[in-house]
């Protein structure tokens, strides 16, 4: 026997039915027609006449209501439905906040929030004591045990009413309340289910299904309701921001059969130290109140009344949970859960690289971190890191975590997860001391570690996504901690799993992987992800050959890459006479000789030969006509084809044109630019590929890996196609995990720091990676900005300190970007002439349930591929359209995504030209909101982009 029980609201997404049908079904259709008789028609009758005779009928007045039409007593006018049936328009004003003092318990809203919101409205029957939360019982009354008929004695002290401290609050949200895959009967036959419901005051769908040894099944689904006769649900917006002002609203329902007086109180916490700090967000009320989130009420029976509190947020906080109680009689509830705070300003991260070699000493000058931006007003400090390391294939490690937490689907971002967690599996189980090292890391006190931020996955997923320096803890051993539990085994296999199921659901029937779930297949991506498929062949992650479901996807991949080049040539045949003789070599052609290159075994059909052997002559022919990234592809490809002689004048050609210092290693001043064949990363991340594997230099690989260390941004490369490359390139060579560390010694300002014999440093015995990281708080920029490096042995050390801050975004100076944006905000009206839009200035007054229109209209003065464009808004604003999807719109598709703070465009060509995309909001909070900014931005060359100016609104009473 199976069975389960979950959230009913969850079926508005997609209903969940358990079909099981074993018994086979035959049908037969056995038809005989015949043709041999035929029909006649007769018209003899149709002009007998027909006297017809009118039956007298009475009018009555009517009444015009307005133009509403009534039938059988009831109106009716247009609007869709939403899962409860009610009108979404109907529901959009009542869940918006507009709470009245008195309504029916039954029949009111409470807000608007579509994830959290439709579990509360279901409320209607018995309630379960969240006292006895332990108990198996899924049902139980609200009521204390020691109340006789749910009244208070009259002798209570007043004073001892008034005292909620101990008020249970309900924070056990889950959306499913067990799900049991074998259940076993006692010896009477029958089977116990025993199970603790969550705290949520919902209807629950319960489904079971059973079956004998020959095959007799039956199943039931059946319908739990769990609600108490004193309710409190707090109408909690999705985030907060920064220097927000907002009136937070919490109905309180009263189901008993007597009218209640109570009291109830709102306290703040820090949501990562469980610090209070209600005095200083909430804004105090005159009264007889005794602490300043104290409110009394009153609600008749049967029926709801709402209570308020004014809000400021203040800076400085990730996350903040709050805890609403409520007491009436002996009748109590309570409510409590976390909200991320984001931030109005933009983290900006400047890095200064210090690499060393044998025996120096060097002295290094952060002059943009002594100078404070010119000594910026607005300008915060966030950390300030060293980093070191003899060893640069630690650094590739640091960088796994950035990819496996990356938050969106695509396919390339989702092969990154797989990519990750399929490398950090091999390095832990290839290399017990590092193996050792996280072991300890983990177990370090985790569950300290593991506070309500990192323990709340939603929460998460969003301070991630909007503010992921939140996650580089505030200390440098939980941070050790964070990276020792991404590397637990079970959660690393388990992770490899789910990103290949969502890799292998993005690969069309033809072979090729779509860029985002919808979309057309993608030619670039479908190569990338094979290429990265053959690197973790060729570093030994993965036996992509002896693996069946990897090998089947890989071979569908190539295929499809086989047709598309095919296709490519038979174009240029046809449209090219000369085409023997012109340069038709094109970046597509170049990157799918080198992806073929890696899986020469997979069979080339005898109508792709053709091509293939054209475009490798084109090679050959015009390598010197394309730029270094493609030359370093060339010489690759043919290499791997049995060219003897002209990989190797490729990279003799590179290196003479190459440029090299000590400090920055060997590089390429190239013009680099926002496709995928101008990035520097993956330029450079290749160049290491090359080198090494044609003409196995030491030493150029060495210099390359300068310049890409140099390149890194804290614990990435920029973007995640550019840091898979990275890595794959720095594990390529130098994997020794066990070298040396390093013996320097550092000095930062007046402080000295000695890796070698100071001990609470906690350099790595058996890596070479160290890691110091200052805070907001013990940064002093007149100093701190000189570091001096003393290195006493053989060899390269690689270093960089990282200084990260906060300035407002008017104060940050953007990048030449063909990218420009405008961002407006309309009041949608319903007017006799139909629905209107209004510009929302500064005088306009919102009130709850006002629906608004955002536009944004988007100029492109080129082509341009692979751009992301994120969309933030207010936290009092909530969207309608909560449904993620492909869409089509004046030729352009692109995926749309909704998330709780933005909603985000995605578009995998954008060609040169203007877009204007408008979606729907909600207005659902009293308050004065920051609405946040549009920013743009090529995903995979993260230095073309542009953002739109900050908006503000206003939503009084």
């Amino acid at each position: 026997m199976v069975a389960t029980m979950y959230d009913a609201s969850l079926d508005a997404f997609r209903a969940n039915n358990w079909y099981f049908n074993i018994l086979q079904s035959y049908y037969a259709r056995l038809n005989w027609s015949s043709r041999i008789s035929q029909t006649v028609n007769s018209n003899e009758l149709n002009n007998i006449s027909v006297d017809y005779h009118s039956l007298p009928s009475r009018q009555y007045d009517a009444l015009n209501y307005f133009g509403l039409g009534f039938y059988n007593n009831n109106y009716y006018y247009r609007g869709s439905k939403g899962y409860d049936g009610d009108d979404i328009s109907l529901a959009a004003s009542e869940s918006s906040g507009v709470l009245a003092d008195e309504m029916p318990a039954g029949q009111a809203k409470s807000a608007a929030a579509p994830r959290m919101m439709a579990n509360r409205e279901e409320s209607e029957k018995k309630a379960e004591d969240k006292d006895s939360k332990n108990s198996p019982v899924t049902t139980m009354s609200g009521e204390s045990r020691n109340v006789v008929g749910g009244v208070s004695k009259e002798n209570d002290n007043r004073a001892k009413s008034n005292d909620l401290s101990a008020v249970k609050a309900r924070s056990n949200f889950n959306e499913t309340a067990f799900f049991f895959p074998q259940l076993q009967t006692n010896d009477k036959g029958e089977v116990e289910i025993k199970f603790t419901v969550p705290e949520s005051l919902t209807k629950w769908k319960v489904m079971g299904f059973a079956h004998t040894k020959d095959l007799k099944y039956g199943q039931f689904e059946k319908e739990v309701i769990t609600q108490k006769e004193l309710m409190v649900q707090p109408n909690a917006p999705r985030f907060f921001r920064e220097g927000d002002n907002i009136t937070f609203i919490s109905k309180v329902s009263n189901l008993s059969d007597k009218d209640l007086t109570g009291n109830a109180e709102l306290k703040l916490y820090d949501a990562l130290t469980d610090k209070e700090i209600s005095a200083s967000m909430i804004e105090a009320m005159h009264g007889n109140f005794p602490t300043i989130g104290f409110r009394e009420f009153t609600v008749k029976k049967g029926l709801s009344t709402s209570i308020e509190w004014n809000l400021h947020i203040p800076e400085g906080y990730s996350a903040i949970k709050y805890k609403v109680v409520a007491k009436a009689n002996n009748f109590t509830d309570g409510e409590e859960t976390a909200v991320p705070v984001l931030t109005n300003r933009m983290l900006v991260t400047e890095s200064m690289p210090m690499p060393i070699r044998s025996n120096q000493t060097k002295e290094f000058n952060f002059t943009k971190f002594t100078n404070q931006n010119n000594n910026s007003t607005t300008l915060k400090n966030h950390s300030y890191t060293l980093e070191f390391t003899a060893n640069p294939a630690w650094y590739a490690v640091q960088a796994l975590p950035y990819l496996m937490e990356y938050p969106y689907e695509c396919a390339e971002q989702t092969f990154a997860r797989y990519y990750a967690n399929s490398l950090a599996t091999y390095v832990v189980n290839s290399k017990p001391k590092i193996k050792a090292i996280f072991d300890a890391w983990k177990t370090s006190s985790p569950d300290a570690f593991l506070s309500n931020l990192e323990k709340n996955h939603e929460l998460k997923a969003l301070v991630l996504e909007e503010t992921p320096w939140v996650l580089q803890s505030k200390s440098e051993s939980e941070n050790k901690k964070r990276v020792g539990l991404l590397f637990d085994l079970n959660k690393m296999s388990n992770e490899q799993i789910q990103a290949f199921k969502k890799l292998k659901k993005k690969q069309s029937s033809n072979g090729g992987f779509v860029w985002f779930d919808g979309g057309p297949d993608d030619w670039y991506i479908t190569q990338h992800i094979v290429t990265g498929f053959s690197h973790l062949d060729k570093l030994g992650v993965i036996k992509a050959r002896e693996n069946g479901e990897v090998w089947s996807m890989i071979t569908q991949a190539v295929e499809y890459c086989d047709n598309r080049m095919r296709e490519e040539y038979e174009w240029i045949k046809k449209y090219n006479p000369k085409y023997k003789t012109e340069n038709h070599l094109s970046y597509m052609a170049i990157q799918y000789l080198y992806m073929r290159s890696n899986f020469q075994d997979i069979n080339l059909d005898k109508r792709h030969k053709e091509h293939f052997d054209y475009y490798k002559k084109q090679e050959q022919t015009y390598w010197l006509q394309n730029s270094r990234y493609m030359q370093g592809m060339i010489a690759l490809s043919l290499h791997r084809y049995k060219d003897a002689t002209l990989p190797k004048d490729i990279l003799k050609s590179l290196k003479e044109n190459s440029i090299n210092s000590e400090e920055m290693g060997m590089y390429w001043k190239e013009n680099y630019g926002y496709s995928w064949y101008e990035a520097p990363i993956e330029m450079q991340a290749l160049m290491i590929e090359a080198f090494d594997e044609i003409n196995n230099d030491t030493k150029s690989v060495d210099d390359l890996k300068t310049w890409l260390v140099k390149s890194k941004q804290t614990q990435h490369w920029g973007t995640t196609r550019s840091t898979t490359d990275a890595v794959y390139a720095l594990l390529l060579k130098g994997t020794d995990w066990l070298a040396t560390e390093p013996n320097v010694e550092i000095t930062v300002g007046d402080i000295k720091l000695d890796l070698k014999n100071d001990k609470s440093l906690n350099a790595e015995p058996g890596t070479g990676y160290f890691k110091k990281v200052w805070n907001a708080s013990d940064i002093k920029p007149a100093t701190m900005g000189k570091i001096k490096v003393e290195k006493k042995d053989v060899g390269v050390s690689y270093g960089a300190m990282y200084w990260q801050y906060f300035e407002q975004l008017d104060k940050i100076t953007p990048h030449e970007t063909p990218l420009k944006l405008k961002k407006q905000l309309f009041l949608q009206k319903n007017t006799a002439s139909g629905i209107v839009i209004e510009p929302i200035t500064e005088t306009t007054k919102l009130k709850l349930g006002d629906k608004i229109k955002v536009r944004i209209e988007l100029r492109v003065d080129r082509d341009m591929s692979y751009v992301h464009m994120k969309d933030m808004r207010a936290s009092g604003f909530e969207p309608t359209n909560v449904m993620s999807g492909y869409k089509y719109q004046d030729g352009l598709g692109y995926y749309e995504s909704t998330r709780d703070a933005a909603t985000n465009f995605f578009f995998s060509y954008l060609n040169k030209g203007t877009y204007v995309f408008e979606y729907p909001l909600v207005v659902n909070h009293y308050g004065d909101f920051s609405n946040g900014i549009t920013t743009i931005q090529c995903m995979y060359s993260p230095e073309f982009t542009s953002h739109s100016e900050g908006i503000r609104v206003k939503v009084g009473k």
